[in-house]
C-alpha cells in the first residue's frame, strides 16, 4: 500500500509519473484503510482509520470524545512535520558545509519533533492509553515502538496515509515493468547477477565498481542504494573506511527490526472470498513496548504484531492475469539472533530443525489468519515462510532487516546520512538517506541526482506534464 499516489497533484505521483514515464497506474483501497485490532482474550477491539484527514479525526472523536482536544494537536503535530520536512532533507542535498550554515533556518522545526520519540509527543496530547496504543500501532511501518522511534518518521507515515492508499494496478513488478524502459530510453543499462564487491578507489577517489566476477566497471561517479552498513562495511575498502572516517560514523547507527512473512497462494478468488482492500493490524494489547520486551524474553508470548494484507484485492488486474486464484500476505516481528545458528546455513539447505521452527511460526501465523479471516480456512493452496535469512540472501540486509537503519531521534541527527560522502565521487541514496520504503528511496534519489547535478531536479519534474 501506498499513500498520496492517487493524488495526481501531489510530488510523490508526479515523482513516479515522471520515472515511468506516466505508465505507472494506481487503484485506489477502501477507504478504511487500515483496521487495527487489539486483542482481549477471545473478543476483539476494533478500530477503523478512514482515508480523509476529517474522516480519520471524526472516526478517532467517535472512538475517544473525551479527547477532541488532544486529537486535534496530534494531527496539526503531523502536519508540522511534514511541513518542515522538505527544508530538512533539501538542506542535506546541498554541500556539507552550506547544509551546516543553512541547518539552523531549515532543520530546527523538523529536529524540534525528530529529536522526541513517538511515545513523548502523542502522551504529551492524549491520556487514554487505548488512544496512544491507537495512534501508534502504525509503528509496524517503521519498525520501532513508540518509546524508541522518532516521532518524525511516525508523523510522515501518518501524513502519508491520511488521503487513504493505493496499489499499483499489476502488482509491484510494474515498478520494474514501468520504470526500466525509462533508463534505458535515457542511456541507463541495467544488469542482473552482477554483484558487486568493491568500490575500485584510486587517489581516494571512487572510480567505478569491481564485481564479484573481477569485471571492473569504471565511472565518473558511483552511486549506492545498497544502504550504508552494506555500502561501508562490505564495498568500501578499509584503508578508505578508516581515511574517510565513515567506519567508524557507521557505529552510531543500528540496523532495523527483521521480519517474518508468510506468502499464501488461494484457491479461490478475492470476490468468491470476500476479502478486502483493508489491511489488518493486530496487536494482543495497547502497550507496544511492553509487549515486544516480553517477546524478546519469551519466544512463546503472544506475537507482537500481525499485519494481514490481501494484494490480489488490491490489484483490479489480478482476476485478468492469475484468474481463479487470490493471494494474502502475513507479517511478524521477529529478533534476528533467533535464526542466527542458521546463518551459515544455504539456502533452501539449512536442516530439518529449520524447516521444523519455521513450520511452527507458520503455524502461529495461521492461527490469526483463521481467527480474523475464517473464509479462507481449507482453501489454502500454498502457504510459504520467509525468515530474516531469506531477506539476507535475496535482498543482503546482514541481519534480515526490513527498514535499513532503524529510525531512532540519534538517526536524524546523523549529518552524514546524505547523498555526498567524504569520498570524492562517492554518492549514496535510498531510504537510509531519508526514510524507509519506496517513497523515502524515491525522494533520496530525488536528492541524490541533485546533489550530483548541482541543480533542483524536482523542479525540473513538477515542470514537466505526462
Amino acid at each position: 500500500m501506498w499513500g498520496e499516489v492517487h493524488r495526481k497533484n501531489s510530488i510523490l505521483r508526479r515523482l513516479f509519473d515522471y520515472i515511468s514515464d506516466g505508465n505507472l497506474e494506481w487503484s485506489p483501497m477502501d477507504a478504511v484503510y487500515d483496521r487495527i485490532f487489539f486483542q482481549e482474550g477471545d473478543r476483539d477491539e476494533t478500530y477503523d482509520l478512514v482515508a480523509g484527514v476529517q474522516n480519520f479525526k471524526q472516526k478517532l472523536v467517535q472512538y475517544f470524545p473525551e479527547e477532541e482536544k488532544g486529537i486535534d494537536q496530534y494531527i496539526q503535530a503531523v502536519f508540522e512535520v511534514a511541513q518542515a520536512t522538505k527544508g530538512f532533507f533539501s538542506a542535506r542535498a546541498m554541500p556539507l558545509w552550506i547544509g551546516k550554515i543553512m541547518q539552523p533556518f531549515t532543520g530546527s522545526k523538523f529536529l524540534k519533533y525528530s529529536d522526541r520519540t513517538t511515545y513523548d509527543v502523542v502522551s504529551s496530547f492524549i491520556k487514554n492509553k487505548k488512544l496512544i496504543g491507537l495512534l501508534t500501532s502504525q509503528y509496524g511501518d517503521y519498525g520501532l515502538p513508540p518509546k524508541e522511534g522518532s516521532f518524525a518518521i511516525h508523523a510522515l507515515i501518518a501524513k502519508h496515509y491520511f488521503d487513504g492508499g493505493a496499489y499499483p494496478v499489476g502488482g509491484s513488478g510494474q515498478f520494474v515493468e514501468t520504470i526500466a524502459p525509462v533508463i534505458e530510453k535515457s542511456g541507463g543499462k541495467i544488469l542482473v547477477k552482477a554483484e558487486v564487491s568493491e568500490i575500485v578507489m584510486e587517489n581516494q577517489k571512487a572510480i567505478g565498481v569491481k564485481l564479484s566476477n573481477g569485471d571492473v566497471i569504471k565511472a565518473p561517479c558511483v552511486v549506492s542504494d545498497a544502504g550504508v552498513i552494506n555500502t561501508i562495511q562490505k564495498m568500501l575498502p578499509l584503508e578508505a573506511q578508516k581515511s574517510s572516517g565513515l567506519g567508524e560514523k557507521l557505529k552510531k547507527v543500528r540496523p532495523s527490526l527483521a521480519h517474518i512473512c508468510l506468502y499464501i497462494g488461494l484457491k479461490h478468488t478475492a470476490k468468491e472470498l470476500n476479502l478486502p482492500k483493508t489491511n489488518y493490524w493486530i496487536y494482543p494489547g495497547y502497550d507496544h513496548d511492553e509487549i515486544i520486551a516480553r517477546y524478546v524474553k519469551d519466544p512463546i508470548a503472544a506475537l507482537p504484531v500481525t499485519y494481514i494484507s490481501f494484494p490480489a484485492a488490491k490489484d483490479p488486474s489480478w482476476e485478468t492475469h492469475h484468474p481463479g486464484t487470490a493471494t494474502m500476505e502475513v507479517i511478524g516481528f521477529t529478533p534476528y539472533e533467533w535464526f542466527q545458528k542458521w546463518e551459515n546455513t544455504a539456502w533452501q539447505k539449512r536442516g530439518d530443525d529449520y524447516q521444523e521452527y519455521k513450520a511452527q511460526l507458520t503455524e502461529r501465523l495461521l492461527q490469526q489468519v483463521y481467527r480474523y479471516v475464517p473464509q479462507v480456512k481449507g482453501k489454502i493452496d500454498v502457504a510459504e515462510l520467509s525468515t530474516p535469512l531469506s531477506t539476507k540472501y535475496f535482498c543482503n540486509y546482514d541481519r534480515g532487516e526490513i527498514y535499513g537503519i532503524d529510525h531512532t531521534p540519534e538517526r536524524f541527527r546523523e549529518d552524514w546520512l546524505r547523498p555526498q560522502t567524504p569520498i570524492k565521487n562517492l554518492f549514496l541514496t535510498g531510504q537510509d538517506i531519508v526514510t524507509d520504503g519506496i517513497g523515502g528511496a524515491l525522494f533520496a534519489g530525488l536528492l541524490t541526482a541533485s546533489a550530483i547535478l548541482k541543480k533542483n531536479v524536482l523542479g525540473n519534474v513538477l515542470q514537466t506534464r505526462r
